[in-house]
Protein backbone atom coordinates (compact mmCIF):
# COMPACT_ATOMS: atom_id res chain seq x y z
CA UNK A 1 0.00 0.00 0.00
CA UNK A 2 2.90 2.35 0.66
CA UNK A 3 3.64 2.42 -3.06
CA UNK A 4 0.13 3.67 -3.79
CA UNK A 5 -0.57 7.39 -3.88
CA UNK A 6 -3.35 8.76 -1.72
CA UNK A 7 -5.50 11.86 -1.76
CA UNK A 8 -7.79 12.93 1.04
CA UNK A 9 -10.80 15.19 0.58
CA UNK A 10 -12.21 16.67 3.79
CA UNK A 11 -15.73 18.08 3.69
CA UNK A 12 -15.78 21.12 5.98
CA UNK A 13 -18.32 23.48 4.43
CA UNK A 14 -21.06 22.98 7.01
CA UNK A 15 -22.15 26.22 8.62
CA UNK A 16 -22.78 24.68 12.03
CA UNK A 17 -25.51 27.14 12.91
CA UNK A 18 -26.64 24.98 15.82
CA UNK A 19 -23.27 25.56 17.50
CA UNK A 20 -24.37 29.22 17.93
CA UNK A 21 -20.82 30.44 17.35
CA UNK A 22 -18.82 32.86 15.24
CA UNK A 23 -16.32 30.04 14.61
CA UNK A 24 -16.66 27.59 11.75
CA UNK A 25 -17.98 24.35 13.19
CA UNK A 26 -14.87 22.35 12.36
CA UNK A 27 -12.69 24.87 14.20
CA UNK A 28 -14.16 24.02 17.59
CA UNK A 29 -11.54 22.19 19.63
CA UNK A 30 -11.21 18.70 20.99
CA UNK A 31 -8.25 18.24 23.34
CA UNK A 32 -6.95 21.68 22.39
CA UNK A 33 -6.93 21.08 18.62
CA UNK A 34 -9.69 22.06 16.15
CA UNK A 35 -11.73 19.08 14.96
CA UNK A 36 -10.45 19.72 11.46
CA UNK A 37 -6.92 19.48 12.82
CA UNK A 38 -7.58 15.97 14.10
CA UNK A 39 -8.81 14.90 10.67
CA UNK A 40 -5.85 16.56 8.92
CA UNK A 41 -3.51 14.72 11.28
CA UNK A 42 -5.16 11.39 10.48
CA UNK A 43 -4.92 12.14 6.75
CA UNK A 44 -1.19 12.78 7.01
CA UNK A 45 -0.63 9.68 9.13
CA UNK A 46 -2.40 7.41 6.62
CA UNK A 47 -0.05 8.61 3.87
CA UNK A 48 -1.97 11.32 2.04
CA UNK A 49 0.15 12.87 -0.69
CA UNK A 50 -2.39 15.61 -1.22
CA UNK A 51 -5.19 16.94 0.97
CA UNK A 52 -8.11 19.07 -0.21
CA UNK A 53 -10.40 20.79 2.29
CA UNK A 54 -13.82 21.84 1.02
CA UNK A 55 -14.88 25.01 2.81
CA UNK A 56 -17.71 27.49 2.63
CA UNK A 57 -16.89 30.94 1.20
CA UNK A 58 -15.95 33.33 3.99
CA UNK A 59 -14.75 30.64 6.40
CA UNK A 60 -11.38 32.33 6.68
CA UNK A 61 -10.60 30.87 10.10
CA UNK A 62 -9.75 27.53 8.44
CA UNK A 63 -7.06 28.88 6.14
CA UNK A 64 -4.11 28.94 8.53
CA UNK A 65 -4.76 25.44 9.85
CA UNK A 66 -5.10 23.98 6.36
CA UNK A 67 -1.97 25.74 5.12
CA UNK A 68 0.05 24.53 8.12
CA UNK A 69 -0.93 20.98 7.19
CA UNK A 70 0.20 21.57 3.59
CA UNK A 71 -3.40 21.22 2.43
CA UNK A 72 -5.37 23.09 -0.22
CA UNK A 73 -8.67 24.87 0.31
CA UNK A 74 -11.51 24.69 -2.20
CA UNK A 75 -14.85 26.45 -1.88
CA UNK A 76 -18.32 25.01 -2.29
CA UNK A 77 -20.21 28.09 -3.41
CA UNK A 78 -23.62 26.45 -3.03
CA UNK A 79 -24.55 23.62 -0.70
CA UNK A 80 -25.93 21.06 -3.13
CA UNK A 81 -24.91 17.83 -1.44
CA UNK A 82 -21.84 15.78 -0.64
CA UNK A 83 -21.03 14.76 -4.23
CA UNK A 84 -21.27 18.40 -5.29
CA UNK A 85 -18.87 19.28 -2.45
CA UNK A 86 -16.27 16.72 -3.57
CA UNK A 87 -16.46 18.03 -7.12
CA UNK A 88 -15.50 21.48 -5.84
CA UNK A 89 -11.97 20.02 -5.76
CA UNK A 90 -12.17 18.66 -9.33
CA UNK A 91 -8.90 20.34 -10.35
CA UNK A 92 -7.10 18.48 -7.57
CA UNK A 93 -7.92 15.10 -9.15
CA UNK A 94 -5.58 15.65 -12.06
CA UNK A 95 -3.60 13.46 -12.11
CA UNK A 96 -5.75 11.09 -10.02
CA UNK A 97 -4.30 9.37 -6.97
CA UNK A 98 -4.54 5.62 -6.59
CA UNK A 99 -6.69 6.02 -3.49
CA UNK A 100 -9.09 8.85 -2.67
CA UNK A 101 -10.60 9.06 0.82
CA UNK A 102 -13.52 11.39 1.54
CA UNK A 103 -13.65 12.40 5.22
CA UNK A 104 -15.64 14.87 7.30
CA UNK A 105 -14.14 17.76 9.24
CA UNK A 106 -16.54 17.28 12.16
CA UNK A 107 -15.72 13.62 12.89
CA UNK A 108 -12.43 13.99 14.79
CA UNK A 109 -12.38 10.48 16.30
CA UNK A 110 -11.59 8.69 13.03
CA UNK A 111 -8.47 6.53 13.47
CA UNK A 112 -5.50 5.95 11.22
CA UNK A 113 -6.02 2.19 11.52
CA UNK A 114 -9.51 2.47 10.03
CA UNK A 115 -8.33 4.65 7.15
CA UNK A 116 -5.48 2.23 6.47
CA UNK A 117 -7.97 -0.64 6.26
CA UNK A 118 -10.00 1.34 3.75
CA UNK A 119 -6.88 1.88 1.65
CA UNK A 120 -6.09 -1.83 1.83
CA UNK A 121 -9.58 -2.64 0.55
CA UNK A 122 -8.94 -0.37 -2.44
CA UNK A 123 -5.55 -1.98 -3.03
CA UNK A 124 -7.25 -5.40 -2.93
CA UNK A 125 -9.59 -4.52 -5.80
CA UNK A 126 -12.50 -2.49 -4.47
CA UNK A 127 -13.52 0.55 -6.49
CA UNK A 128 -15.78 2.03 -3.80
CA UNK A 129 -15.36 1.52 -0.05
CA UNK A 130 -17.95 2.63 2.49
CA UNK A 131 -17.15 2.93 6.19
CA UNK A 132 -19.85 1.21 8.20
CA UNK A 133 -20.59 0.73 11.88
CA UNK A 134 -22.85 -1.43 13.97
CA UNK A 135 -25.26 1.06 15.51
CA UNK A 136 -26.55 0.66 19.05
CA UNK A 137 -29.71 2.34 17.73
CA UNK A 138 -29.86 2.35 13.91
CA UNK A 139 -32.92 4.61 13.73
CA UNK A 140 -32.35 7.37 11.21
CA UNK A 141 -29.20 5.93 9.63
CA UNK A 142 -28.82 4.57 6.15
CA UNK A 143 -28.56 0.76 6.24
CA UNK A 144 -25.78 -1.07 4.39
CA UNK A 145 -27.12 -4.02 2.38
CA UNK A 146 -24.53 -6.66 1.55
CA UNK A 147 -24.64 -9.97 -0.31
CA UNK A 148 -23.51 -13.35 0.98
CA UNK A 149 -19.91 -12.56 -0.01
CA UNK A 150 -19.89 -9.28 1.88
CA UNK A 151 -20.03 -7.05 -1.20
CA UNK A 152 -22.05 -3.87 -0.70
CA UNK A 153 -25.22 -3.90 -2.79
CA UNK A 154 -26.93 -0.70 -1.70
CA UNK A 155 -27.31 2.00 0.93
CA UNK A 156 -30.94 2.15 1.95
CA UNK A 157 -32.18 5.26 3.73
CA UNK A 158 -34.50 4.73 6.69
CA UNK A 159 -37.57 6.14 4.92
CA UNK A 160 -37.05 3.82 1.95
CA UNK A 161 -36.18 0.68 3.91
CA UNK A 162 -38.48 -2.32 4.29
CA UNK A 163 -39.37 -3.63 7.72
CA UNK A 164 -36.68 -6.33 7.52
CA UNK A 165 -34.08 -3.86 6.24
CA UNK A 166 -34.78 -1.56 9.17
CA UNK A 167 -33.70 -4.35 11.51
CA UNK A 168 -30.21 -4.26 9.98
CA UNK A 169 -27.73 -2.71 12.42
CA UNK A 170 -24.89 -2.18 9.94
CA UNK A 171 -25.17 1.51 9.09
CA UNK A 172 -23.50 4.06 6.86
CA UNK A 173 -20.80 6.10 8.60
CA UNK A 174 -20.46 8.57 5.74
CA UNK A 175 -16.71 8.22 5.14
CA UNK A 176 -15.95 6.74 1.72
CA UNK A 177 -12.98 5.63 -0.35
CA UNK A 178 -12.59 5.47 -4.13
CA UNK A 179 -10.15 4.15 -6.65
CA UNK A 180 -8.91 7.44 -8.03
CA UNK A 181 -8.85 6.54 -11.69
CA UNK A 182 -12.61 6.07 -11.87
CA UNK A 183 -13.69 8.72 -9.37
CA UNK A 184 -14.72 11.51 -11.76
CA UNK A 185 -16.52 9.08 -14.04
CA UNK A 186 -18.70 8.04 -11.11
CA UNK A 187 -19.18 11.51 -9.63
CA UNK A 188 -20.20 13.05 -12.96
CA UNK A 189 -23.04 10.52 -13.26
CA UNK A 190 -24.60 11.32 -9.89
CA UNK A 191 -27.82 13.27 -10.40
CA UNK A 192 -30.05 15.29 -8.11
CA UNK A 193 -33.29 13.47 -8.81
CA UNK A 194 -34.44 13.43 -5.19
CA UNK A 195 -36.67 15.40 -2.84
CA UNK A 196 -33.94 17.86 -1.87
CA UNK A 197 -32.49 18.29 -5.32
CA UNK A 198 -29.00 17.49 -4.05
CA UNK A 199 -26.13 15.37 -5.34
CA UNK A 200 -25.45 12.57 -2.86
CA UNK A 201 -22.08 10.86 -2.68
CA UNK A 202 -23.76 7.66 -1.52
CA UNK A 203 -25.26 7.27 -5.03
CA UNK A 204 -21.76 6.21 -6.06
CA UNK A 205 -22.53 2.77 -4.65
CA UNK A 206 -25.47 2.29 -7.00
CA UNK A 207 -23.50 3.52 -10.03
CA UNK A 208 -20.52 1.29 -9.25
CA UNK A 209 -22.75 -1.74 -8.88
CA UNK A 210 -24.52 -0.97 -12.17
CA UNK A 211 -21.07 -0.97 -13.79
CA UNK A 212 -20.23 -4.33 -12.22
CA UNK A 213 -17.51 -2.80 -10.02
CA UNK A 214 -16.67 -4.10 -6.58
CA UNK A 215 -18.02 -2.09 -3.64
CA UNK A 216 -17.25 -3.17 -0.08
CA UNK A 217 -17.78 -2.18 3.53
CA UNK A 218 -15.04 -1.61 6.08
CA UNK A 219 -16.44 -1.60 9.60
CA UNK A 220 -15.34 0.69 12.44
CA UNK A 221 -16.56 1.40 15.95
CA UNK A 222 -19.57 3.67 16.33
CA UNK A 223 -17.54 6.33 18.14
CA UNK A 224 -15.21 6.80 15.18
CA UNK A 225 -17.94 8.18 12.96
CA UNK A 226 -19.58 10.26 15.67
CA UNK A 227 -20.19 13.72 14.24
CA UNK A 228 -20.61 17.07 15.98
CA UNK A 229 -23.64 19.27 15.34
CA UNK A 230 -24.29 20.87 18.73
CA UNK A 231 -22.15 21.70 21.75
CA UNK A 232 -23.39 18.64 23.61
CA UNK A 233 -21.98 16.52 20.76
CA UNK A 234 -18.66 18.33 21.15
CA UNK A 235 -18.60 17.52 24.87
CA UNK A 236 -19.40 13.86 24.14
CA UNK A 237 -16.57 13.62 21.61
CA UNK A 238 -14.19 15.25 24.11
CA UNK A 239 -15.11 12.63 26.72
CA UNK A 240 -14.48 9.79 24.31
CA UNK A 241 -11.16 11.24 23.16
CA UNK A 242 -9.98 11.79 26.74
CA UNK A 243 -10.92 8.28 27.80
CA UNK A 244 -8.98 6.83 24.86
CA UNK A 245 -5.93 8.87 25.81
CA UNK A 246 -6.12 7.97 29.49
CA UNK A 247 -6.27 4.28 28.64
CA UNK A 248 -3.27 4.71 26.33
CA UNK A 249 -1.24 6.51 29.00
CA UNK A 250 -1.86 3.77 31.54
CA UNK A 251 -1.14 1.01 29.01
CA UNK A 252 2.19 2.70 28.28
CA UNK A 253 3.23 2.65 31.93
CA UNK A 254 1.88 5.80 33.60
CA UNK A 255 -0.14 5.79 36.82
CA UNK A 256 -3.28 7.93 36.82
CA UNK A 257 -4.62 7.94 40.36
CA UNK A 258 -8.08 9.16 39.28
CA UNK A 259 -8.07 8.82 35.47
CA UNK A 260 -11.44 10.46 34.91
CA UNK A 261 -10.12 13.75 36.37
CA UNK A 262 -7.01 14.04 34.20
CA UNK A 263 -7.36 15.97 30.94
CA UNK A 264 -4.77 15.61 28.18
CA UNK A 265 -4.08 17.76 25.14
CA UNK A 266 -3.89 16.28 21.66
CA UNK A 267 -0.07 16.21 21.71
CA UNK A 268 0.71 15.36 25.35
CA UNK A 269 3.63 12.94 25.70
CA UNK A 270 3.81 10.90 28.93
CA UNK A 271 6.71 8.59 29.82
CA UNK A 272 6.82 5.42 31.87
CA UNK A 273 6.47 5.39 35.65
CA UNK A 274 5.00 8.86 35.64
CA UNK A 275 2.48 9.42 38.44
CA UNK A 276 -0.37 11.86 37.84
CA UNK A 277 -2.60 12.68 40.78
CA UNK A 278 -6.23 13.88 40.47
CA UNK A 279 -7.38 17.03 38.69
CA UNK A 280 -4.40 17.69 36.44
CA UNK A 281 -5.01 19.56 33.18
CA UNK A 282 -2.55 19.50 30.27
CA UNK A 283 -2.52 22.18 27.61
CA UNK A 284 -0.73 21.71 24.28
CA UNK A 285 3.00 21.13 24.04
CA UNK A 286 3.76 19.10 27.18
CA UNK A 287 6.40 16.38 27.45
CA UNK A 288 6.74 14.43 30.71
CA UNK A 289 9.78 12.18 30.95
CA UNK A 290 10.00 8.87 32.81
CA UNK A 291 9.57 8.91 36.57
CA UNK A 292 8.19 12.42 36.97
CA UNK A 293 5.38 13.07 39.41
CA UNK A 294 2.57 15.60 39.04
CA UNK A 295 0.59 16.15 42.19
CA UNK A 296 -3.04 17.18 42.38
CA UNK A 297 -4.61 20.30 40.89
CA UNK A 298 -1.89 21.36 38.47
CA UNK A 299 -2.23 23.08 35.09
CA UNK A 300 0.61 22.55 32.62
CA UNK A 301 1.09 23.84 29.07
CA UNK A 302 4.10 24.16 26.79
CA UNK A 303 6.46 22.59 29.32
CA UNK A 304 9.04 19.80 29.48
CA UNK A 305 9.33 17.87 32.74
CA UNK A 306 12.53 15.87 32.90
CA UNK A 307 12.99 12.56 34.72
CA UNK A 308 12.22 12.63 38.40
CA UNK A 309 10.75 16.13 38.43
CA UNK A 310 8.01 16.77 40.98
CA UNK A 311 5.26 19.30 40.41
CA UNK A 312 2.59 20.67 42.75
CA UNK A 313 0.12 20.34 44.22
CA UNK A 314 -1.61 23.47 42.93
CA UNK A 315 1.15 24.54 40.53
CA UNK A 316 0.93 26.18 37.13
CA UNK A 317 3.56 25.68 34.43
CA UNK A 318 3.23 27.97 31.42
CA UNK A 319 4.75 27.76 27.93
CA UNK A 320 8.52 27.83 27.59
CA UNK A 321 9.15 26.03 30.87
CA UNK A 322 11.68 23.25 31.36
CA UNK A 323 11.93 21.49 34.72
CA UNK A 324 15.24 19.66 35.19
CA UNK A 325 15.85 16.18 36.53
CA UNK A 326 14.74 15.73 40.13
CA UNK A 327 13.79 19.40 40.40
CA UNK A 328 10.79 20.33 42.49
CA UNK A 329 8.07 22.90 41.94
CA UNK A 330 5.82 23.11 44.98
CA UNK A 331 2.40 24.37 45.91
CA UNK A 332 1.00 27.59 44.51
CA UNK A 333 4.00 28.29 42.29
CA UNK A 334 3.85 29.62 38.73
CA UNK A 335 6.68 29.08 36.24
CA UNK A 336 6.74 30.75 32.82
CA UNK A 337 9.40 30.70 30.09
CA UNK A 338 11.98 29.50 32.58
CA UNK A 339 14.58 26.76 32.92
CA UNK A 340 14.74 25.15 36.34
CA UNK A 341 18.01 23.23 36.74
CA UNK A 342 18.68 19.71 37.98
CA UNK A 343 17.72 19.29 41.61
CA UNK A 344 16.61 22.90 42.04
CA UNK A 345 13.67 23.70 44.30
CA UNK A 346 10.93 26.29 44.01
CA UNK A 347 8.80 25.04 46.83
CA UNK A 348 6.19 27.58 47.87
CA UNK A 349 4.17 30.54 46.62
CA UNK A 350 6.67 31.82 44.06
CA UNK A 351 6.55 33.24 40.54
CA UNK A 352 9.55 32.52 38.30
CA UNK A 353 9.15 34.01 34.83
CA UNK A 354 11.65 34.66 32.01
CA UNK A 355 14.40 33.16 34.09
CA UNK A 356 16.95 30.41 34.49
CA UNK A 357 17.61 28.74 37.83
CA UNK A 358 20.82 26.77 38.21
CA UNK A 359 21.23 23.23 39.49
CA UNK A 360 20.62 22.64 43.20
CA UNK A 361 19.52 26.23 43.81
CA UNK A 362 16.81 26.85 46.39
CA UNK A 363 14.18 29.53 45.83
CA UNK A 364 12.48 30.58 49.07
CA UNK A 365 8.77 31.05 49.60
CA UNK A 366 7.21 34.14 48.12
CA UNK A 367 10.08 34.92 45.74
CA UNK A 368 9.19 36.63 42.48
CA UNK A 369 11.11 37.59 39.39
CA UNK A 370 9.99 41.07 38.36
CA UNK A 371 10.30 40.46 34.64
CA UNK A 372 8.01 43.10 33.13
CA UNK A 373 8.72 46.84 33.17
CA UNK A 374 5.41 47.83 31.60
CA UNK A 375 6.72 47.61 28.05
CA UNK A 376 9.12 44.68 27.72
CA UNK A 377 10.05 41.43 29.41
CA UNK A 378 13.54 40.99 30.90
CA UNK A 379 15.42 37.92 32.05
CA UNK A 380 16.72 36.84 35.44
CA UNK A 381 19.73 34.52 35.64
CA UNK A 382 20.32 32.60 38.88
CA UNK A 383 23.44 30.44 39.14
CA UNK A 384 23.95 26.94 40.51
CA UNK A 385 23.91 26.17 44.20
CA UNK A 386 22.49 29.53 45.22
CA UNK A 387 20.01 30.35 47.95
CA UNK A 388 17.31 32.96 47.50
CA UNK A 389 15.65 33.84 50.79
CA UNK A 390 11.91 34.03 51.26
CA UNK A 391 9.92 37.05 50.12
CA UNK A 392 12.63 38.33 47.78
CA UNK A 393 12.00 40.31 44.60
CA UNK A 394 14.51 39.95 41.77
CA UNK A 395 14.15 42.93 39.43
CA UNK A 396 15.16 41.93 35.91
CA UNK A 397 17.42 42.19 34.08
CA UNK A 398 19.65 40.85 36.80
CA UNK A 399 22.17 38.06 37.34
CA UNK A 400 22.81 36.17 40.55
CA UNK A 401 26.02 34.17 40.51
CA UNK A 402 26.82 30.62 41.58
CA UNK A 403 26.55 29.81 45.30
CA UNK A 404 25.29 33.29 46.07
CA UNK A 405 23.05 34.01 49.04
CA UNK A 406 20.12 36.46 48.90
CA UNK A 407 18.90 37.57 52.29
CA UNK A 408 15.19 37.15 52.94
CA UNK A 409 13.01 40.12 52.07
CA UNK A 410 15.55 41.66 49.67
CA UNK A 411 14.73 43.61 46.53
CA UNK A 412 17.63 42.83 44.18
CA UNK A 413 18.21 45.37 41.42
CA UNK A 414 21.92 44.81 40.74
CA UNK A 415 23.96 41.74 39.77
CA UNK A 416 25.26 39.58 42.60
CA UNK A 417 28.66 37.96 42.13
CA UNK A 418 29.50 34.32 42.81
CA UNK A 419 29.47 33.28 46.50
CA UNK A 420 28.42 36.75 47.66
CA UNK A 421 25.77 37.71 50.20
CA UNK A 422 23.27 40.31 48.99
CA UNK A 423 21.13 42.22 51.48
CA UNK A 424 18.73 44.80 50.04
CA UNK A 425 16.26 45.82 52.70
CA UNK A 426 15.81 48.53 55.30
CA UNK A 427 17.74 48.14 58.55
CA UNK A 428 15.62 47.00 61.50
CA UNK A 429 15.08 49.60 64.26
CA UNK A 430 13.57 48.69 67.67
CA UNK A 431 12.10 51.56 69.74
CA UNK A 432 11.72 50.64 73.41
CA UNK A 433 8.46 51.69 75.09
CA UNK A 434 6.85 52.81 71.86
CA UNK A 435 3.58 50.92 72.42
CA UNK A 436 2.91 52.65 75.78
CA UNK A 437 3.30 56.08 74.20
CA UNK A 438 1.15 55.04 71.23
CA UNK A 439 -1.71 53.86 73.43
CA UNK A 440 -1.51 56.99 75.58
CA UNK A 441 -2.00 59.14 72.49
CA UNK A 442 -4.99 57.02 71.47
CA UNK A 443 -6.66 57.61 74.90
CA UNK A 444 -6.12 61.34 74.65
Amino acid sequence: MNARSCQVVILAAGEGTRMNSSLSKVMHEVAGLPMLGHVLTAAKAVGANRTAVISAPGADDLAGLVAAAAGETFFQDRRLGTAHAVLAARSAFNPPADDVLVLFGDTPLITVDTLARMRKALADGAVVVVLGFSASDPTGYGRLLTDDNGALQAIREQKDATESERRIRLCNGGVMGFRGGGLLSILDRIDNDNAKGEYYLTDAVRIANEDGLLTVVVEAGEDEVRGVNIRADLAAVERIWQDRRRQMAMAQGATLVAPETVHFAHDTIIGRDVVIEPNVVFGPGVVVDDGARINAFCQIAGAHLHSGAQIGPFARLRPGTAIGENAKIGNFCEIKNADIGTGAKVNHLSYIGDASVGAATNIGAGTITCNYDGRAKHRTEIGAGSFVGSNSALVAPVRIGDEAYIASGSVITEDVEDRALAVARGRQVNKAGWMERFRSRQRD
